[in-house]
């Protein structure tokens, strides 16, 4: 019988043969996870494995069919690696390049162990077929899957024996059925073919009376073992007398009767055993049966009472819903009563109207009502409050400039004039009295800074400029855009004050005479109520009823008339008091705009001090040095000379006469090691000069001067550009003869991107030449950064050569990424056309915004990255525009891409209207590849001649860029309804 508590649930992850497999336990499911992620965060960027690694220690290693990152062990190091995945017991090889180091807190104990059949053995020939297929069938059975296991002991190397179980059948024994192990005692190199269930069943390992048997001492099975049968050594007639003979019959005889008893009586327990079992399992399977009955019972009774609960819940809806339909009728009723009653009421009106009082009360009580509704429509000259309340948060809350503002831009211009010298400066004699000038004049400035600073964060800045912009949207709201041009006059205020103190007091008197009449009459009407009332004693006489009736009717009439038509209550205003607002309005968003520009430089300056505060807290004790830029190039030197020296060892080796590729192989992995780390020093190196050629154009533009040896200069001239640490001998390049075979062309590997090395032969002048080109093309995309897509292909570098006249440009490697390749394999679609063409304008935009004509704008010459962004090539950095313009390049299909007024007149200097004619011819080229026409038809494109049909938006384009004259700008043509329609 199986211990419950006793058995483990585990995850198969592998499978080793027909009884070993490899499993994790279900408790560590969240910590396998919390693995995973730590090493997918962290192995992407963690450090490669050097030299030789560790046995004992764990690395991370990406796994062939995932592509996910694994914990592992190296368990052997040939070309590859041969690892074993810890967490899951898999192996296979990997590369160098798949194996990275781990942090401590990734070097956790293994979260899979190996387990094993107790008692089972299979064969040893992992390749036949037979254990192939006990491995097969193992994999099927429990590969990916939860089983429970018994733990029955522990072997020397980790191995755990166990009883596994997937529900209630034995996986162990399922194997022996299939016959792709064998069941071996323990103790005993002999194997039988005893049931493991017979095993499991039984109290202990085998029968007790085998245990009692006396044991021999020779070789051969154990005696009175169930599973074989000891082996009876045969007595011949001439070795023994006829006595022993018949002894040794009767002993062998009895032997045999004994062992068939016992054999009787296994068979006769096993059977009682298998038959407990039964019941047992049968039991189980009733209790199971009865529980999922009482689930069934329980979730029976829910239902029943949810069904209950509805019934309720309905008829309680429906009574409602009659009670409702109840107060329905009984409110039509009296709807119907009501409406009776108002007939009722309508006649007696129209009775009363009959006499002149009727009359006229039905009139002063219908201009009462639209006096109540203006009133209550305008409780005030709303438009007027908002100006005056506006009026006041302006002009009483300004804040004003700081004390220390004028003193502080004063600092900052002698501290730029300082700067200025200091980069003017020439010669190092000069430099000292230049620099101690700056740090004095600094000094002041720092001082200043920090009044200013603590003067400006006690200012609510940021407050003001909210309310500001609070009360100036609710003023345009209310009276539409200010004007700012002229100037109201500083009287704005004085008069619009007292118009609204003269128009207040107006109102007041007019509002005040209708309320008195008003009230005049109710007094009137509740003496009228005191009088006819019968049940009370009142002291008003008839006279009180009828003196004064007609007065103060026509008091009331007159009053509420005169306000009904009072400019004042309908808002109406003069030419003057017009004018007065406006000029309010104008001048209070004129106060606005003034302090909101004043906040505004306040916030900046303050921005502006907190920066420079925070680089002088920086400098304070120390000025900066190339120090750090110097260490790198120390290093760099250091690598380049152990790159020569491994390359000279490595063609020493392969000219050898003992060829010995195991050694080359393996100078190669250290040249090709020392070159990246090269490389890496060398983008160190880049950043330096980026740190300090920051600095130079900042704080300390006396470092140039102070360090020549740093060429800080040459740097900041070239935008960063020229690395002078490269040489062509550091690359391990392929030569490229299939892209040019004019110039020098290779491709190779730079910090970990397929690269392409330009080489131009030059001397002084046109090393020169390029130097000035290429920093010109490189300054143009630089300058565009911010932007996703410039459409201008990058310069990641320019070296000169140190032992060859060559001047070498690095520029990233498109497989078959030009125009030209991509048309060839697969032209671009309609969609993609305009995506592509979209990329190319932006690059020319921004080429002819600095001052540059491509001049060689050809399907060479335009890159294509996935079918939808276009980038515009660099061009032949030793040429002229002149002599690239009229390359034989310059040609897409049949259709010549130079523009017409540069084959009429040869030596003529391209403009960039030249390059929008290139690029009109390719758009054209693009949408019809087998045109053999003329496209130089004078004035217009001849679309008409050749036959082509275009879209009607691509032919207006065209029709305004392959023209003589007028062509569009680049800007202009992405500005056309051909690329915006796209959008």
């Amino acid at each position: 019988m199986m211990d419950g508590e006793n058995m483990e649930l585990v995850g198969v992850t592998h499978v080793l043969d027909a009884i070993t497999f490899w499993a994790q336990n279900v408790k560590d499911d969240q910590a396998i996870e919390n693995i995973r992620k730590a090493l997918a965060d962290k192995c992407p960027t963690a450090p490669r494995v050097l030299g030789s690694p560790n046995p004992q220690k764990i690395y991370g290693a990406v796994f062939s069919e995932d592509s996910c990152w694994y914990r592992c062990k190296v368990l052997q190091q040939t070309d590859n690696f041969h690892v074993s995945y810890i967490d899951y017991g898999n192996t296979e090889l990997v590369s160098r390049s798949a194996l990275v180091e781990l942090p401590g807190d990734l070097q956790a104990p293994c979260l899979a162990k190996k387990y094993k059949f107790q008692g089972f053995s299979v064969s040893t020939d992992q390749d036949s077929a037979h254990f192939l297929q006990g491995k097969a069938f193992l994999q099927n059975l429990i590969y990916g899957k939860k089983v429970r296991i018994q733990k029955k002991s522990v072997c020397l190397d980790g191995t755990v024996l166990v009883q596994a179980f997937q529900g209630n059948l034995d996986i162990g024994e399922e194997v022996l059925k299939m016959k792709f192990a064998k069941f071996t005692l323990p103790g005993s190199n002999r194997e039988g073919p005893m049931s493991v269930r017979a095993l499991q069943e039984s109290h202990c390992p085998w029968p007790q009376r085998v245990l009692d048997w006396p044991s021999p001492q020779g070789d051969g099975d154990m005696p009175g073992s169930t599973v074989c049968m000891p082996k009876l050594r045969p007595a011949f007639p001439d070795q023994s007398p006829l006595s022993m003979k018949e002894k040794s019959k009767a002993t062998a005889q009895h032997a045999a009767n004994l062992m068939k008893k016992m054999d009787q009586e296994l068979v006769e327990e096993n059977q009682r055993l298998k038959a407990e079992r039964e019941t047992q399992r049968r039991e189980d399977q009733l209790r199971d049966s009865l529980s999922e009955l009482q689930k069934l019972k329980e979730e029976t009774v829910n239902y029943a009472k949810e069904a209950e609960r509805w019934k309720v819940e309905r008829n309680t809806l429906q009574n409602q819903s009659e009670q409702l339909e109840k107060h329905l009728q009984v409110a039509k009723q009296e709807v119907q009563a009501m409406r009776g009653q108002l007939k009722k009421k309508e006649k007696q009106v129209d009775k009363l109207l009959d006499s002149a009082v009727a009359e006229r009360f039905c009139r002063l009580a219908e201009r009462v009502d639209s006096l109540r509704g203006l009133r209550e429509r305008n409780p005030g000259n709303t438009d007027s409050d908002k100006l005056t309340e506006s009026i006041n948060i302006v002009i009483n809350n300004s804040i004003s400039a700081p004390v220390a503002m004028e003193k502080l831009e004063s600092a900052w211009r002698d501290y730029s004039l300082a700067q200025e010298k200091l980069k003017a400066c020439q010669t190092k004699e000069q430099l000292g009295d230049l620099i101690d000038n700056r740090n004095k004049v600094r000094g002041v400035l720092t001082a200043t800074v920090e009044s200013f600073l603590q003067e400006a964060e006690c200012l609510p800045v940021r407050q003001r400029m909210d309310k500001l912009e609070e009360v100036s949207s609710s003023l345009t709201a209310v009276f539409g855009p200010a004007s700012m041009e002229g100037d109201v006059g500083e009287q704005a205020f004085e008069q619009y004050c007292q118009w609204r103190t003269q128009r207040s007091q107006l109102t007041s008197s007019v509002r005040d005479g209708t309320d008195k009449a008003l009230q005049a009459l109710c007094t009137w009407s509740e003496n009228v109520g005191k009088f006819f009332c019968l049940s009370a004693n009142t002291v008003v006489g008839v006279n009180d009823i009828v003196d004064g009736v007609n007065e103060l009717l026509k008091q009331a009439e007159n009053n509420v008339a005169k306000e009904l038509d009072s400019p004042l209550s309908v808002g109406e205003q003069n030419n003057h008091e017009t004018k007065a607002v406006s000029n309010a309005f104008h001048k209070v968003m004129q106060h606005i705009q003034s302090e909101q520009s004043l906040l505004s430089d306040i916030m900046e300056k303050y921005l502006l001090n907190t920066k420079f505060k925070g680089e002088m807290l920086q400098w304070q004790n120390t000025s900066p040095t190339p120090d750090s830029l110097f260490s790198v190039k120390k290093r760099i030197r250091s690598l380049r000379a152990q790159l020569r020296w491994r390359q000279v060892e490595e063609a020493s080796l392969e000219e050898a006469e003992d060829f010995d590729l195991t050694e080359i192989l393996k100078k190669k992995e250290e040249i090709a090691e020392t070159r990246n780390t090269l490389f890496h020093e060398i983008g160190q190196e880049r950043k330096e000069y980026m740190k300090l050629s920051a600095l130079a154009e900042g704080c300390c533009p006396e470092l140039p001067l102070l360090y020549p040896e740093a060429d800080i200069h040459s740097h900041m001239s070239s935008g960063g550009l020229v690395v002078k640490s490269l040489d062509r001998d550091m690359f391990d390049a392929e030569p490229m003869k299939e892209l040019s075979g004019r110039r020098p062309l290779v491709c190779t590997e730079f910090q970990g991107q397929r690269v392409i090395l330009k080489g131009y032969t030059v001397n002084e002048e046109a090393e020169a030449r390029v130097l000035e080109r290429t920093t010109q093309f490189h300054r143009t995309r630089t300058q565009r950064e911010s932007q996703t897509d410039t459409g201008i292909l990058p310069l990641l570098a320019l070296f000169f050569g140190k032992s060859d006249p060559l001047a070498y440009v690095m520029v990233p490697y498109f497989p078959n990424g030009s125009l030209w390749a991509v048309q060839a394999a697969k032209p671009l679609t309609t969609s993609e056309t305009v995506k592509v063409m979209r990329g190319v304008a932006r690059g020319l935009q921004a080429l002819h915004a600095a001052g540059v004509t491509h001049a060689s704008l050809n399907p060479n010459n335009v890159f294509v990255l996935h079918r939808h962004q276009g980038m515009v090539g660099d061009y032949d950095f030793i040429k002229t525009p002149v002599q690239r313009a009229v390359d034989s390049g310059m040609v897409a299909g049949s259709i010549s891409l130079v523009a017409p007024e540069l084959r009429q007149t040869q030596g003529t200097p391209p403009t960039p209207a030249c390059d929008m004619y290139s690029y009109g011819c390719l758009l054209f080229w693009l949408h019809a590849p087998g045109f053999n026409g003329d496209l130089d038809s004078g004035s217009r494109l001849a679309l008409d001649i050749s036959g082509v049909k275009l879209e009607d938006k691509l032919q207006a384009l065209l029709s305004k860029l392959l023209v003589c004259v007028g062509r569009l700008t680049a800007a202009e043509t992405l500005a056309d309804d051909y690329f915006l329609s796209d959008q």
